[in-house]
């Protein structure tokens, strides 16, 4: 039995992932990944979806850095 212990950084914000999680596996082609039995899954589809998630994350925190930046 899987125990994840990772928690948010805000509160509340637990749903709002699971649903950018599933919309990221569906940009990768991984169509069923909200149904799906992870443990079948490859590390490696997996990993993807996690990694594309930071890189996307990182990409909207650059984004609105530069935005604030040029505001001031």
């Amino acid at each position: 039995m899987p125990r994840n212990t990772n928690k948010p950084a805000v509160q509340g914000a637990a749903p709002f992932l699971d649903k950018f999680k599933y919309e990221v596996a569906n940009e990768l082609g991984l169509t069923n990944y909200q149904t799906i039995d992870k443990g079948q899954l490859t590390s490696r589809e997996n990993g993807y979806v996690g990694g594309y998630m930071v890189r996307k994350m990182i990409q909207f925190a650059e984004q609105n850095l530069s935005q604030q930046q040029t505001q001031q």
